[in-house]
């Protein structure tokens, strides 16, 4: 059995590691309202720009842009994927990679050849690590997307898809359900969804039910202001932007709902643990002092 100057010891650092654990979980807290609520208003504006392009996908306007262009053969995609910056969020960051590497997996064995956009320190080092290609990324994002940054990291991703160097580019995320769950989503970005209903093609699922309803079983046909070019344009444009924005803000709503929710778990656990070591340390105290009174009491009978 430990003696009492090492179960001291193991008590004062786990009372350390739960101080650590409990703030990390206070500002986890606070940070994760702001996230939250940035990520709940950006929701209507995705959503919505997303219905549109798949209705556009419907349409036969008299100008073609290259995301419209579906590929009769998939040889080659680009998958973008948002992870943290930071650890200690639980099985985040495990659960979106175990996801892209069971894509990536299915691609090569049919023969596609995959590039990647990283945004995040943990996603490029588990894409680093199993040798992936690599060529863009962002890491060091903070709390706040800023589109600026977004754009210009998967703009390669872009050009490539538009000169037809790759024919599909995906988008890899966490979608925020609730504070005590988040899911690993996988979804396709370029060219654009054919159809609202479609699990690879939605990033937020809980509205497709109502927007397929609006869905003409006869397609879509638009009157263009000042010409196809200009508003498709324009459109595709914010369709990319409004995408790539919400799912960073939804990674980091999840981020800090992850972590809030394993430093409460730790800053329990070290409790139950500091309990735990108390009463061994009680035991063993009064183990030696039972052993020094029956010590000292042998020897008066001896005497």
């Amino acid at each position: 059995m430990a003696g009492i100057k090492e179960i001291r010891t193991k008590i004062k650092s786990v009372q350390n590691t739960r101080k650590i654990t409990k703030a990390m979980e206070m500002v986890a807290a606070s940070k994760m309202r702001k996230a939250q609520e940035r990520m709940r208003a950006g929701r209507p504006y995705a959503l919505k720009v997303r219905n549109i392009a798949a209705h556009l996908m419907q349409a036969n306007p008299e100008y073609k842009h290259p995301y419209l262009y579906e590929a009769v053969e998939l040889k080659s995609a680009g998958v973008v994927v948002v992870t943290t910056d930071k650890g200690l969020c639980g099985g985040l960051n495990t659960n979106i990679m175990r996801l892209v590497l069971s894509h990536l997996t299915q691609f090569k064995a049919q023969g596609v050849d995959v590039q990647f956009t990283a945004f995040g320190n943990k996603g490029l080092g588990v894409l680093s690590r199993v040798g992936a290609n690599v060529v863009t990324q962002e890491v060091g994002l903070g709390d706040k997307p800023e589109l600026d940054r977004l754009i210009g990291a998967i703009k390669v991703q872009l050009d490539d898809f538009a000169q037809g160097k790759i024919n599909a580019v995906y988008l890899a995320t966490t979608r925020f359900v609730n504070t005590m769950r988040q899911e690993p989503v996988f979804f396709r970005l370029l060219p654009l969804p054919s159809k609202l209903n479609d699990p690879n093609a939605a990033f937020d699922q809980s509205g497709d039910d109502e927007l397929s309803q609006s869905q003409s079983q006869n397609g879509w046909d638009y009157i263009y202001e000042p010409d196809a070019k200009t508003v498709i344009d324009e459109l595709l444009q914010r369709y990319v932007e409004g995408v790539v924005f919400q799912a960073v803000a939804e990674s980091m709503a999840s981020e800090q709902s992850a972590r809030m929710v394993a430093m409460k778990a730790a800053s329990d656990n070290a409790k139950k643990v500091i309990g735990d070591l108390q009463l061994v340390y009680n035991k063993t105290r009064q183990a030696a002092i039972t052993k020094e009174i029956s010590e000292i009491v042998g020897g008066a009978a001896a005497v």
